[in-house]
């Protein structure tokens, strides 16, 4: 849809089967990296060669891949195409990011699985290695208003891993979209679903007082849904 934006999106499952995933803890970044880095790993054992002084390198095994992401959470309202919901502060958002990447599940007592979904780049079943959150900015009263985070994700490879991965596309996805005054929030909500009738849940989640007079500007969440569900 012309004007959406599709966000980076945390998939969070219970265990390594990718069968049960923990819808309430999706986590989508509110702004987009920059930039992502993939660490891809060949395992070599290195031998003198027989004769040679140099080594003969033979391939172990392909190692684990890794995705670094360095994102934002800001609460100042100044980062052109930052969104996030209303009431989103730093804290709340850091919190939220934390609870989908490595709260321990209660039925496996570890961390959950993940999948991170984005453009065409970015398909990648893992599990959180590291997380480096860097508060960079306070309000007077100590709250933090800005934080960076940088995290480290380790690949985990499997056929239910692709299963699932294969399951995941743009109707799946988080979008948003900045309402100018030509939009109607029932045709910008067919243009992201191919179906209206999800355009009262938007209201909804966005908690707009009014489904026909949107202020021009507003920056409008839309989260996926399960079309297999009642809407009412």
């Amino acid at each position: 849809m012309s004007g959406s934006l599709h966000k980076l999106v945390i998939h969070c499952f219970e265990d390594k089967d990718f069968k049960t995933e923990i819808k309430d803890a999706m986590f989508t970044v509110p702004i987009n990296p920059e930039s992502f880095v993939k660490n891809v790993k060949v395992e070599l054992e290195t031998r003198s060669a027989t004769g040679s002084s140099g080594k003969d390198p033979k391939f172990k095994t392909a190692g684990t891949e890794e995705l670094k992401l360095d994102f934002i959470l800001d609460g100042t309202g100044t980062m052109e195409g930052y969104f996030a919901k209303k009431d989103a502060t730093v804290s709340k958002s850091l919190a939220a990011f934390l609870k989908c990447v490595k709260d321990i599940v209660p039925k496996t007592h570890r961390p959950p699985f993940l999948i991170i979904f984005w453009g065409s780049e970015i398909k990648f079943s893992c599990v959180l290695s590291t997380a480096d959150i860097n508060h960079t900015l306070f309000d007077p009263k100590g709250f933090p208003i800005r934080a960076k985070i940088s995290a480290t994700f380790v690949g985990y490879n499997s056929p239910d891993a692709q299963k699932a991965l294969s399951k995941i596309n743009s109707p799946d996805l988080t979008h948003y979209k900045k309402i100018d005054a030509a939009d109607r929030l029932d045709l910008a909500t067919y243009g992201i679903y191919n179906d209206s009738k999800y355009f009262l849940q938007i209201a909804k989640v966005n908690k707009l007082v009014s489904t026909r007079n949107v202020k021009p500007g507003t920056n409008i969440y839309f989260p996926p849904f399960d079309k297999n569900e009642d809407n009412g």
